[in-house]
């Protein structure tokens, strides 16, 4: 047999095949991998911001008529938007002369930001004031302004307390943060959910910013998606329908005495024809379960060539059993039967199943 001879170029080829062919799946790998940022978890889906925009714009409209009847001037609150954040970005948003207080979430004890531009200020003071609700200049408050603005502030919490009751929170007013002391109130990585209102007023416009920390909007999320999102009650013709397919639904049912002792000596000496005493008073009816629950105390009884239960309470209304066994259908198969035939201590203690009640 002769060998066959490879010349150069072919054995080239063969090398380059069988390199093309070992980057190939690494080149499908890496095709696949992307890159993963940890800043991006935990982002707001497009559930959570609908519900989300649905109670802010019921702050706004309540905002709207209750701050400005008490203004006594046009009032005009819009959602501008609802985003999620780094607190640090937060903080950048913040112009130098602005008006920021942190605000205390009940019952989770957490620490908000609530930050008003200045711009507000000088029409709502002179409004307070007794004035026209001019606007001014943008300055930095003095003490009696400050104090006259902190009570607009807490009618803004009340009214976020007002629209953010389905979640279960409640929005406390705790002072004015100076603007060293704004980047202490949370870590500045700390991802936070953001809330702008735009605010019109007499001329002048500004805007309302609120900050949540991850920990309370997380909490928030859940349990507004869980009340935005409940679905609408069945139409009655379908809520009959299903009603009539439960009723055909068959359930484990048992009726049974209450559990008691028996000696092992008692159990040994068992033969066929003995009567075991099970220290049940004669006139203490069976339990009627179904699907494990009481449903009703009954006596074991028969009816026809069935055995079956006489219902004596039902399980809400059960209250002293009658002092005498009912005579319904006696005879030598009922479950007390008169004639003190031997019964095994399997069918005293669990009594016979129900095939129907009456």
């Amino acid at each position: 047999m002769m060998e066959k001879m490879l010349r150069q170029d072919e054995i080239d080829a063969l090398f380059s095949a069988v390199r093309s062919e070992s980057r190939e799946p690494e080149q499908v790998t890496r095709s696949r991998v992307t890159a993963y940022s940890f800043s991006n978890a935990g982002q707001i889906n497009n559930e959570q911001m609908r519900a989300i925009s649905l109670l802010n714009d019921l702050f706004a409209r309540n905002l709207t008529h209750n701050l400005g009847a008490w203004l006594r001037t046009r009032f005009q609150v819009n959602l501008v938007s609802a985003e999620q954040m780094s607190f640090n970005e937060f903080l950048l948003r913040i112009p130098d002369l602005c008006y920021v207080s942190s605000v205390r979430l009940e019952p989770l004890g957490a620490l908000s930001v609530l930050q008003l531009d200045l711009s507000l200020m000088p029409p709502m003071i002179d409004l307070l004031l007794g004035g026209e609700g001019k606007p001014g200049t943008v300055r930095e408050m003095t003490d009696i302004e400050e104090a006259i603005l902190s009570s607009v502030t807490e009618v803004v919490c009340r009214e976020l307390s007002s629209a953010w009751q389905p979640v279960g929170l409640s929005f406390v007013f705790e002072r004015r943060q100076m603007q060293t002391q704004i980047a202490r109130l949370m870590p500045v990585t700390e991802k936070t959910l953001c809330l702008s209102f735009e605010i019109r007023m007499s001329g002048t416009a500004g805007l309302l910013n609120l900050a949540f920390p991850a920990v309370v909007s997380n909490t928030i999320l859940r349990r507004l998606v869980g009340d935005w999102g409940r679905r609408r009650r069945h139409p009655v013709e379908t809520r009959q329908r299903m009603e009539e397919q439960l009723r055909r639904v068959h359930l484990g049912s048992s009726l049974q005495l209450p559990a008691v002792r028996i000696s092992a000596r008692e159990l040994s000496e068992l033969v066929p024809g003995s009567v075991l005493s099970l220290r049940v008073a004669s006139n203490q009816a069976a339990e009627l379960r179904v699907g494990g629950v009481p449903l009703a105390k009954a006596w074991a009884v028969r009816a026809g060539e069935r055995r079956a239960a006489h219902l004596v309470t039902m399980a809400a209304a059960q209250g002293v059993m009658p002092g005498s066994h009912p005579d319904v259908n006696s005879g030598p198969n009922s479950a007390a039967s008169s004639n003190g035939k031997a019964a095994s201590a399997h069918a005293q203690q669990q009594a016979a199943t129900a095939g129907g009640a009456r």
